[in-house]
């Protein structure tokens, strides 16, 4: 079950078409849907968990926790909006496109990809793309 909370003034327009695309991605990477939590908030309400949890005091645009077991993937996905927004306007794209990015690439931590080594990040990067196209529905800013 893929569930959305929205810790400030946002929401996804079509939470139905995104669940049905993450379910898409999960079942592509022959893997099971657990209980999957997407919270979208601020860059403080992140920093905040990112010091908290992480020990780390930097902005991010994503932090994942993964509670999956074998191939049954489940977790939290925290997503600062502020930062896909900064991050699109930097790397040239969409909102859209790096919502998905983003909301992707928490699902694909848990289905095991990893990007610490420039190896891993282009193969991660490669598997973005590829879910990315795997979805047809626009997001509005």
């Amino acid at each position: 079950m893929i569930s959305y909370t929205y810790e400030l003034p946002f929401k996804l327009v079509n939470e139905k078409a995104y669940s049905n695309w993450v379910s898409a991605v999960i079942l592509s990477e022959d893997k099971q849907e657990g209980e999957l939590n997407y919270i979208f908030c601020s860059d403080d309400y992140l920093l905040n968990i990112n010091i908290q949890y992480l020990n780390h005091d930097t902005l991010t645009d994503i932090i994942s926790f993964d509670y999956s077991v074998g191939n049954f993937l489940q977790g939290d996905i925290f997503i600062s909006v502020e930062r896909v927004k900064e991050n699109a306007k930097d790397f040239n794209v969409s909102f859209d496109e790096e919502l998905k990015r983003v909301m992707i690439h928490g699902i694909l931590h848990y289905c095991g990809y990893k990007d610490k080594t420039p190896k891993d990040e282009d193969l991660m990067r490669s598997k973005e793309e590829e879910k990315i196209s795997m979805f047809h529905v626009e997001q509005s800013k």
